[in-house]
């Protein structure tokens, strides 16, 4: 049964079954590339840069839903052809209990307001936050680091931005204006 609400839909949408998707829309598949049709039954897996970061970001989200039934980030993600591109993710559970058993995402390509600089694992974690607000400290429980560590990567983001302090820093992370 075709939803054209759901097939028309002006941002990318997938449905997902246990992080699997069922079914996606045309704008996700602009996103990504290819066809809607070539994305059902595709694990999500395949979309993010590195297991490693599927499992993090899953422990992550999975954790949040729990408690609110939805989740929200800011990641990198990889599309068909195997280029790397920023991504506005939203999701939401319809099944709380069991948060990643049924849901339905959104995606955004925010690339064009994002530099995609050469980031480990662990400096994108910290970039993400440092944009949301967090304090080293903050950031550091959040990701089980110690303060020390967080700045670490805090003045390697710097030096991979070129940027002096941190306020340029995070207008660079986050697309607005210096």
């Amino acid at each position: 049964m075709s939803d054209p609400a759901f097939e028309h839909a002006p941002i990318g949408l997938a449905e997902l079954e246990n992080r699997v998707i069922r079914r996606c829309n045309r704008a996700f598949a602009a996103i990504f590339g290819g066809t809607a049709d070539s994305y059902g039954g595709r694990p999500i897996l395949h979309l993010y840069p590195s297991a490693e970061e599927f499992e993090r970001i899953g422990a992550r989200g999975l954790a949040v839903m729990r408690d609110t039934g939805s989740y929200a980030d800011e990641r990198i993600m990889r599309q068909a052809d195997g280029g790397l591109f920023w991504c506005r993710v939203r999701g939401r559970s319809l099944t709380p209990g069991d948060p990643f058993r049924h849901g339905i995402w959104s995606f955004a390509d925010i690339s064009e307001d994002r530099p995609l600089v050469a980031l480990t694992a662990r400096e994108r974690d910290v970039a993400i936050l440092t944009t949301r607000g967090f304090s080293a400290k903050e950031i550091g429980a959040e990701l089980g680091l110690s303060y020390r560590t967080v700045e670490a990567h805090r003045a390697r983001l710097l030096q991979k931005f070129g940027a002096r302090k941190l306020p340029e820093r995070v207008a660079k992370l986050s697309g607005m204006p210096l």
